[in-house]
């Protein structure tokens, strides 16, 4: 037979067990609402969104000034549109022309106000060399 006080420890372990796995279910179908898109898929789309892409154009200005890192991405793969970016934040230490890069941030007026920014590191991404 079970006592009182395992069965309220038994009730009160479901009960949390339950709520997490409903927190889980929530967060796997709600919780990534922001569109993982190319330059070239932009159109259309407004607010919130995340782009992958390749640094293009000239690198002006400065991440940490009103006026923003400036420059522009387009499909890595090349060619495609190109999409304007200002970038307020930390730049990491690999970014440069010709990096691909993720920038996240809002998309009005046929430009990105990124507040997110990380490199992809292309040693990461190479073949190894057969020996």
């Amino acid at each position: 037979m079970v006592r009182r006080g395992n069965a309220v420890r038994l009730v009160i372990a479901l009960s949390v067990a339950a709520a997490l796995a409903i927190f889980l279910v929530y967060t796997a179908v709600a919780g990534n609402s922001t569109p993982q898109l190319r330059p070239s898929s932009l159109a259309g789309h407004s607010g919130t969104v995340s782009v992958t892409g390749k640094v293009f154009g000239p690198v002006r200005g400065d991440a940490h000034t009103r006026g923003g890192l400036r420059f522009a991405l387009r499909d890595v793969g090349g060619g495609g549109a190109t999409v304007p970016l200002v970038y307020h934040g930390s730049v990491p230490d690999l970014f440069r022309g010709g990096r691909d890069v993720n920038v996240s941030g809002k998309y009005a007026l046929g430009r990105i106000d990124a507040t997110a920014l990380t490199t992809k590191c292309p040693s990461k991404y190479k073949a190894s060399k057969s020996t």
